[in-house]
């Protein structure tokens, strides 16, 4: 569904292998939860994807429907190797699994600090600092902040991507933190931000307070306006609720709209698996 509602400053760049095929056109699709494709001439990239919820089954509870396979519907031609990066190591963003499998046919990128726990379990991926930037084929990514209730612990990042013109943002599962300016000043505008919506009120063990643990849906969206975005993309709700352990939010979808066209922003609300609709900042048309 979609409603027209009308670190560090100087990235450094570490070389990849990939070789470079451009195009004209990026292309989004949403997965399930918060996992998000990116294709661009020659090259596959996938952040966070998820298929295998059994590990996450205690805590959030089973899914509300099957999610998606992460390789590319039928009839859609995707490049042979598959790119990925991971916010972070949560057991909904990292799928151990599922990246093991795919850790064969292209990089793994992340945080310098989960290196080693991915290493432990077999993955060898390309570490990188917040603010440094790395290019995969035509695609450049950069780690910049994120936040979540681990507080001065939490390793998670945000990624930045940028492609033919085209720049747009991924966020995780983040709750609201004061970095968003820096983020904006450093990398932005961006044209479309994927932001968590579910605002949920999460009690785990070390951790238990009335107080969401994402962003809300109001948040989100003003996440997106002071990042400069020209669209948002709802990602990380609608599939888990399971009081009173992890408890999402009422009306998400709803709330996310009003707020949106309230800012003057478009809003995206994809099923898994869908296309997101990209307006190009560059030139002002619609890709699919």
């Amino acid at each position: 569904m979609t409603t027209d509602t009308t670190s560090d400053a100087t990235p450094r760049i570490t070389p990849d292998t990939t070789p470079d095929v451009t195009s004209d056109t990026l292309r989004l699709r949403r997965l399930g939860w918060a996992g998000v494709e990116i294709l661009l001439g020659g090259t596959r990239l996938l952040i966070d994807p998820l298929e295998n919820v059994g590990p996450l089954e205690p805590a959030l509870g089973k899914p509300k429907r099957p999610l998606p396979p992460v390789e590319a519907p039928e009839g859609v031609e995707a490049p042979e190797g598959t790119h990925v990066l991971l916010t972070h190591l949560h057991p909904d963003h990292y799928d151990r699994e599922l990246l093991t499998r795919l850790a064969g046919s292209g990089t793994v990128g992340c945080h310098t600090p989960v290196a080693p726990a991915l290493a432990r379990d077999g993955v060898e991926a390309v570490p990188q600092e917040r603010g440094r930037a790395r290019r995969i084929g035509p695609l450049t990514v950069t780690p910049v902040a994120s936040l979540d209730w681990r507080g001065s612990e939490s390793d998670q990042v945000a990624w930045v991507v940028e492609g033919a013109g085209t720049r747009i943002i991924h966020c995780g599962d983040t709750m609201w933190h004061g970095d968003w300016w820096k983020i904006a000043r450093d990398h932005g505008p961006f044209d479309l931000a994927f932001l968590p919506v579910n605002g949920v009120i999460a009690k785990f063990e070390g951790y238990e307070a009335d107080v969401p643990v994402t962003l809300t849906p109001e948040q989100a969206v003003e996440a997106a306006a002071v990042l400069g975005a020209t669209a948002v993309c709802a990602i990380h709700y609608e599939l888990f609720d399971n009081p009173p352990t992890y408890v999402e939010q009422p009306d998400i979808a709803g709330r996310f709209v009003r707020a949106a066209a309230q800012r003057g922003l478009i809003a995206h609300l994809p099923g898994d698996g869908e296309a997101v609709p990209l307006v190009t900042r560059r030139a002002g048309r619609a890709t699919r």
